[in-house]
């Protein structure tokens, strides 16, 4: 059967990948943020998955205001990077994984979780800068991505408990399908950041840290924090960070199994405009 091998959580801003397509990666401002992703990138190479599964929130590319799905996965064959207003990045066509996408679709709506199919969407930097991060310029991505995109832009947005349950149901949906993958699931956006109005610049080192923290030590617990203390502690973009709960929820010692080992952790203020958070955790077996 396949199974989750790991999970890797990081944040998604968009000037960090603008730095890299620019050749700005190695500048005194950049360099500190590309250097916590060294480690990761290594460990990529040294733990290839066979498909990784990309959480992460649309920027109103794929979906706009009109119509935007909670929960949205991508069950096409390829997926092309979006124009966001300045020409689409210059990174690989993300290549899907149809099948395992469709199998983990029907598994996790029996399960009650009602998904978004989606056949043919293009991805925004929310998917694109993980995979930058994680795998650095290569002429294409190293393994199939399927685009999992989480409503975490217009109200209501789902909570932390709802996010945490899916990762459950999303693991069990990956170990019943009958092929031996070794399956990644990424968690990606915030940490702590504001865009706009009176507290448009908000960086909460406290709680981005304290975040991680039980993130690591007490993903259950973390699940109940309401909507209302990401916004007051991490400001209104912070509530990205629910996406995180997915992959935790994922994870192998939530069904009982022995607590992750914590491979990297990184973490670094500013990125643009906001917090820069890391972490890989590893399924032990």
């Amino acid at each position: 059967m396949a199974k989750i091998t790991a999970s890797v959580y990081t944040s998604h801003v968009p000037a960090i990948g603008a730095a890299l397509d620019l050749g700005k990666s190695g500048e005194p401002y950049w360099q500190p943020v590309f250097q916590g992703y060294d480690y990761s990138k290594q460990w990529l190479k040294d733990n290839p998955p066979d498909v990784i599964f990309l959480v992460y929130n649309d920027h109103a590319t794929a979906f706009s205001l009109e119509m935007i799905p909670t929960f949205a996965i991508g069950t096409a064959a390829e997926f092309t990077p979006a124009d966001e207003g300045w020409g689409p990045r210059p990174v690989p066509k993300v290549i899907g994984h149809p099948e395992l996408a469709a199998h983990i679709a029907q598994s996790v709506i029996q399960q009650d979780f009602d998904l978004t199919i989606v056949n043919r969407m293009d991805v925004d930097h929310g998917l694109t800068v993980p995979l930058s991060l994680m795998c650095g310029q290569p002429q294409a991505w190293p393994c199939p991505v399927i685009p999992f995109a989480v409503n975490v832009v217009q109200y209501p947005v789902p909570s932390g408990r709802r996010c945490f349950e899916l990762g459950k149901a999303i693991r069990k949906a990956v170990e019943s399908f009958d092929k031996p993958l070794n399956v990644q699931i990424w968690g990606t956006g915030g940490m702590s950041h504001q865009l706009q109005g009176p507290r448009a610049g908000l960086i909460n080192k406290e709680f981005d840290n304290a975040f991680l923290d039980q993130l690591i030590a007490d993903p259950a617990g973390l699940a109940g924090k309401p909507h209302i203390d990401y916004v007051r502690e991490a400001g209104s973009e912070g509530i990205e960070l629910v996406m995180w709960l997915i992959a935790r929820g994922a994870m192998s010692d939530v069904a009982g199994g022995p607590s992750p080992k914590v491979a990297h952790r990184f973490y670094h203020v500013p990125a643009s405009n906001t917090a820069v958070g890391h972490l890989i955790l590893e399924n032990q077996t």
